[in-house]
């Protein structure tokens, strides 16, 4: 009997529900990108210990990221690296003998703080250097080290909010700091760059205990003096955020009055704008090569359609990631907001998770749904994933349990479009985030706001050998995995560049289909890829067809060989209009080229 299928599957003709030839360009979108983040990477030390300082849990430099780390990246098949953190954030550690002003503890979370507190944006994190006096010259020997190995750099641009001690004792001559000139009489001016509450103070949250009980400073002492107080960087527009707001952040101004109907006020360009074009300006001088950029949403579209064309007109190749999450807004940020890519994270991320986890109501037409309506047109703009510092580890017991699970999302992941695909430190060899590093808890991820190690990545860079020493066999074959699945995915044609045909409907009436099974055909005129891949937890057979339409179109009959690139393993089919018999092992996938 055939499975129902979603409403918006039968929306369009029949041929264009099973067909959407994906858009050409010039341009290759197939990024494969590594998010690293420097505090954890390099960092051999492992104690671990609750709410530790750097003293007691370490952390990486920008120098640990050597030659022969990049290297070892750029073996796996990746062709970008997002240094995330980098830029200085409001921390607990003081570095106030280097010139550094102290941050009052009772606004920063973690005694590392938050990378997306930005305190300086012409500076980077004094934590990073092996010499903090040099810290910007590390960084910049890393950018050239980075580029020296045939990788390019993305770094975070971080454009909503800032820290609440936010300060440049850097920037260059003539630019004027944020708020500098505000005039805090008025709860809004577009040439303001905050937001204020007149006549009400700044009330650090009640009941937060920063650091730790272990952690003393004269500063903890559940007060900070900001009067006026100005608005949390999650739109909240009072003197007192809760706990669970980003009480450590302010909001920046972009000329949007949110407490009267979000009225526009972009004649003449608000200040803050041209602010921010001189910080992407000033990395973009130094090398950086593209830029991930945090919660775009909460800033409006105007901003982004001004200032990426104004950045690229100077630097033609710069690239734009926007953390993105309304799928509705997606064309808008695209077209509008002139972004190369956006987070694929409430489409496909969400329906692989629930595949992965083997949710009762997860189903591979939830994919249909993400190339056939959410991203439709503009597919190769969307950035995958299935790990960043935002989400759980698939490793960890708030999400599979096991990284082998992720094997067959991974590959849907990496192949379903030309767009990018993106890795999170780690993943590769299964890091499952155990245990309370302190700020967020125990939570299945690697908290982004203590000094902390990262196991099993630890084991892999051997003391700095970055040659996979400590692995066991297992994380061995694991990380194999992910080499030859990016390896195939940026130098095949197909993957790469090539049209996409879903092999969904015209399997379904198929002996031992079911909706955890997904099928398609990646292929240009010289290559052909059959993308088969199956989320049950028991092996699953079935004996896939091609549609007579396609067939045609390929010119394809008769006898075909087919070979799994991912494991060698062989097939064929004497006719190919009769498909071709494949058994898939549990949690796993293929793709056949033939």
């Amino acid at each position: 009997m055939a499975l129902l299928m979603p409403d918006y599957l039968f929306s369009q003709a029949p041929q264009s529900a099973q067909k959407r030839a994906m858009e050409q360009s010039s341009q290759n979108h197939k990024l494969v990108i590594y998010q690293l983040l420097p505090r954890y990477f390099g960092n051999t030390k492992t104690l671990n210990k609750y709410y530790g300082s750097i003293n007691e849990n370490g952390s990486g430099k920008f120098n640990d990221i050597t030659d022969k780390a990049l290297l070892e990246i750029k073996k796996m098949g990746f062709t970008h690296v997002w240094f995330t953190g980098v830029i200085e954030h409001a921390t607990m550690t003081d570095y106030s003998s280097y010139g550094i002003k102290a941050d009052d503890p009772d606004i920063v979370k973690g005694r590392a703080g938050s990378p997306y507190a930005i305190k300086d944006y012409y500076d980077v994190d004094p934590d990073l250097a092996v010499d903090v006096k040099s810290r910007m010259t590390e960084y910049q020997a890393l950018i050239d080290r980075t580029h020296k190995n045939g990788l390019k750099v993305i770094m975070d641009l971080v454009p909503n909010h800032v820290a609440r001690t936010y300060a440049s004792d850097v920037k260059p001559a003539g630019v004027h700091d944020f708020g500098q000139d505000d005039d805090k009489s008025k709860a809004f001016d577009a040439k303001n760059d905050f937001y204020y509450m007149p006549g009400h103070p700044f009330v650090v949250p009640p009941g937060y205990n920063p650091g730790g009980d272990e952690f003393k400073s004269p500063l903890k002492d559940g007060h900070f003096d900001e009067n006026p107080a100005k608005a949390t960087g999650n739109d909240v527009f009072t003197a007192a955020p809760g706990i669970n707001d980003w009480f450590e952040t302010m909001k920046l101004n972009y000329g949007v009055d949110y407490r009267n109907g979000r009225t526009p006020h972009f004649d003449p360009i608000p200040p803050l704008w041209n602010k921010i074009y001189d910080i992407l300006k000033f990395w973009s001088a130094k090398g950086v090569d593209g830029f991930r950029c945090d919660m775009v949403e909460m800033v409006p579209f105007e901003f982004w359609g001004w200032v990426i064309p104004k950045l690229k007109a100077e630097h033609p190749d710069v690239i734009f990631i926007g953390e993105a999450y309304n799928v509705d807004l997606y064309s808008k940020y695209i077209n509008t907001g002139k972004f190369d890519y956006l987070y694929d994270k409430v489409g496909l991320y969400d329906a692989i998770r629930r595949l992965t986890c083997n949710d009762p109501h997860a189903t591979t037409w939830d994919i249909n749904q993400v190339w056939n309506r959410d991203s439709k047109g503009i597919d190769q703009h969307m950035l995958r994933f299935m790990e960043n510092h935002d989400e759980q580890r698939i490793a960890s017991a708030q999400f599979a349990g096991n990284p082998w699970l992720a094997v067959p999302g991974m590959i849907v992941t990496a192949t379903l479009s030309t767009g990018p695909v993106m890795i999170y430190n780690g993943q590769e060899v299964g890091e499952p985030a155990r245990g309370s590093e302190g700020f967020s808890g125990d939570d299945g991820r690697t908290s982004i706001f203590d000094y902390w190690g990262v196991p099993e990545q630890q084991k892999w860079m051997n003391s700095g050998k970055f040659d996979g020493g400590q692995l066991s066999e297992d994380q061995k074959k694991l990380r194999g995995f992910y080499s030859s699945l990016l390896n195939i995915v940026r130098t095949s044609d197909a993957l790469s560049s090539g049209d996409f045909w879903e092999l969904m409907i015209a399997n379904e009436k198929q002996p031992g289909f079911d909706q955890h099974l997904y099928i398609f055909l990646r292929y240009t005129d010289k290559q052909r890829i059959l993308v088969i891949t199956n989320f049950n937890r028991s092996e699953s057979q079935i004996q896939v067809k091609l549609p007579d339409d396609l067939l045609q179109q390929l010119n394809l009959s008769g006898k075909k060989d087919f070979v799994d690139l991912l494991s060698g393993n062989k097939f064929s089919t004497d006719n190919i209009a009769e498909g071709v018999k494949v058994s898939l092992p549990a949690s796993s996938g293929m793709l056949l080229s033939f």
